[in-house]
């Protein structure tokens, strides 16, 4: 028998719960620490005597940007609902998605932005209002647990991942499409790799449309779809991977990064900075893969000190770089602030 002494679960469950509650005040308290060490080294007073040449009308342009970035954000996936069954609502689903990014701008919420847009999704009709409102509450107090979701959740949420995924190609695309362009600028391998990485998602790409033309694997994928009472799913993921679905999907998914791209661009030109396109291709998209850890609220902080190293290879001044990357995330906010309609809308 060993001495060693064991945890008991009760402890474990313990301490997960203590982290659990004390994740956001952490998130919080990084993302204050990143933003700090980003804007530390900046000379404010050098920075003011500069004479930066103000242009605001590029901050226009940008929320103008950013705006369709979301509308046609939500526009797909209000498509991908519509396919496997839910009302026909795409300026509701559109709503519900910008709703759902306003969360995720650090609203105070047991649930993310993605969970707010699946649970809401499921209690839309086809007039645009909510039924069982008071269900509906009870649910987004909640966290999800997929494993007693009724099928109608279990496929709102494969459609919300869905709807991401495709979203995650396009901006890999997108950034093997930057490294090809400008990525010698950051290592002698920089274009090989950008090469590598267009040409994995393209192959992948067409691998995943012959799986699905293809008996064996359509009925593997049917089965295990209905295994997690996800058997409708199949019209959703035909829409976004079938061929030539694939390529009209992929090319929207660059479109929806590049709108994004052209804000920071804009931001940076408002403050005098024309900015070489091919470094934001590379440097947003990494960003958004780093967003993908939840270490901060909704990228603040990260988002100033990663733009600022990456464009100081390109000869960008950083203290420029990180004016126009707060730029970049209050337009942001301003973006998804419509999506407040809906969020008190059962109110």
């Amino acid at each position: 028998m060993s001495s060693q002494p064991q945890a008991t679960p009760k402890a474990t469950r313990g301490w997960k719960v203590i982290l659990k509650r004390a994740w956001p005040a952490i998130r919080i308290l990084l993302s204050i620490a990143l933003l700090w060490k980003a804007t530390s080294g900046i000379d404010w007073h050098a920075l003011l005597n500069s004479e930066i040449k103000m242009q605001p009308l590029w901050f226009l342009a940008a929320l103008a940007c950013m705006m369709l970035a979301f509308i046609c954000g939500g526009y797909r996936w209000g498509k991908f609902m519509e396919a496997v069954g839910f009302p026909r609502r795409i300026r509701s689903y559109i709503g519900l998605y910008l709703a759902g990014g306003l969360v995720n701008q650090g609203l105070p919420s047991t649930i993310g932005g993605d969970s707010y847009r699946g649970i809401s999704a499921t209690h839309l009709t086809s007039t645009g209002k909510f039924t069982d409102e008071k269900e509906l509450d009870e649910e987004l107090h909640h966290s999800v647990d997929l494993d007693h979701a009724t099928p109608k959740l279990r496929l709102s949420f494969a459609m919300v991942l869905l709807d991401r995924f495709v979203g995650l190609a396009g901006n890999n695309l997108l950034g093997g499409i930057g490294l090809i362009l400008g990525g010698a600028t950051l290592a002698t391998w920089g274009p090989d790799l950008g090469y590598t990485v267009t040409s994995v998602m393209i192959v992948a790409g067409l691998l995943v449309a012959l799986g699905l033309v293809w008996n064996p694997t359509r009925n593997l994928l049917q089965k295990l779809l209905e295994r997690f009472q996800m058997g409708n799913a199949i019209p959703g993921i035909e829409l976004a991977f079938s061929w030539p679905m694939n390529l009209v999907q992929a090319t929207y998914a660059v479109g929806i990064h590049f709108l994004t791209i052209l804000t920071l661009l804009f931001c940076l030109k408002a403050y005098g900075v024309d900015a070489p396109i091919e470094a934001l291709m590379i440097g947003l998209p990494a960003l958004s893969l780093l967003l993908m850890l939840p270490i901060s609220i909704s990228g603040w902080g990260l988002r100033e000190a990663t733009l600022s190293s990456v464009l100081a290879l390109w000869g960008i001044n950083p203290s420029i770089t990180v004016l126009a990357s707060i730029s970049y995330g209050a337009i942001t906010v301003l973006s998804v602030l419509p999506g407040a309609y809906f969020l008190l809308k059962r109110k």
